[in-house]
């Protein structure tokens, strides 16, 4: 039986090892990535609604909260991606 020196041994392991890395690194990118899509997601669905539900006001809830019916039309004929 042949042995093997350790620090040999050693560095045989450090290619998987850095492959290792470099793939749990792939993968953070990538959960980042996803993340990042969802939030995004999440946030045009809110502002879709948002501007559903103002679009419902009267002009006495408007009055209240200081917007015009100009206003709403402004910010209800915008598309959900922008602000």
């Amino acid at each position: 039986m042949k042995t093997i020196p350790m620090n040999i041994a050693l560095d045989r392991r450090k290619p998987v090892a850095a492959q290792r890395d470099r793939l749990r690194t792939s993968h953070r990118w990538l959960h980042e990535l996803l993340n990042r899509g969802v939030a995004l997601l999440r946030e045009w669905r809110h502002r879709a609604r948002s501007r559903a539900e103002l679009a419902t006001l009267d002009e006495r809830m408007l009055r209240d909260i200081g917007v015009t019916r100009a206003d709403v039309w402004r910010e209800t004929s915008k598309p959900f991606w922008r602000q």
